[in-house]
């Protein structure tokens, strides 16, 4: 029987994949030049605010994972297969944390605001530096391109394993709600291999 992921491992996966969805075709669309200017400031301000909510996400996400462990994947994985999983997936969160890090220094680097932290009355915690946010632009853009390809690849080998092998890897993470768990996330042992 396949052992799912807990409640929690569950739903912060997919709040992840939702905002990721939302931000990279927002991220594209608000530099289409075909759009009018009401139209690309508001995509601005969506990017800015779900940025700054994706970054609080994932380091949650990331503390959850270390502290919740994941259950055992199919005995029928390889070995080798099973660890570069697990490095696919650590690998997967610290750039989806240089994403969403590298956007906020960008965006409060340069003076900007990010108005869902200004309705929230959230001070800015960076000083302004113009030279680590051009940086930071860079690497934001960089990382995303990695970021895609990552998920490209994660979600080709979840369809594989889904539609070819047959092995019960995807219920290990569907549904997002219900549907039983096998784990309800307690406590890593030393022994244990941390899982995404």
């Amino acid at each position: 029987m396949t052992q799912r992921f807990g409640t929690g491992a569950r739903l912060f996966h997919w709040l992840v994949v939702l905002l990721v969805l939302v931000q990279i075709p927002a991220g594209i669309a608000m530099i289409a030049p075909a759009l009018e200017q009401e139209s690309i400031d508001r995509l601005f301000v969506l990017h800015k605010g779900l940025g700054v909510v994706l970054l609080m996400v994932v380091m949650a996400r990331s503390l959850w994972r270390l502290t919740h462990r994941a259950p055992p994947m199919s005995e029928s994985i390889p070995e080798l297969e099973r660890r570069m999983a697990v490095a696919t997936h650590w690998v997967i969160y610290a750039v989806l944390l240089t994403v969403a890090g590298s956007g906020y220094v960008r965006v409060v680097g340069d003076g900007f605001p990010i108005e869902m932290m200004d309705a929230l009355g959230l001070p800015t915690l960076l000083p302004l530096m113009p030279g680590v946010a051009s940086w930071a632009s860079l690497v934001h853009r960089f990382s995303t391109f990695l970021l895609v390809a990552l998920v490209a690849v994660h979600v080709a080998e979840v369809l594989r394993h889904h539609l070819v092998v047959r092995d019960g890897t995807l219920a290990r993470m569907w549904p997002p709600l219900g549907g039983g768990s096998a784990d309800p996330d307690p406590e890593p042992s030393p022994d244990q291999e941390p899982g995404p």
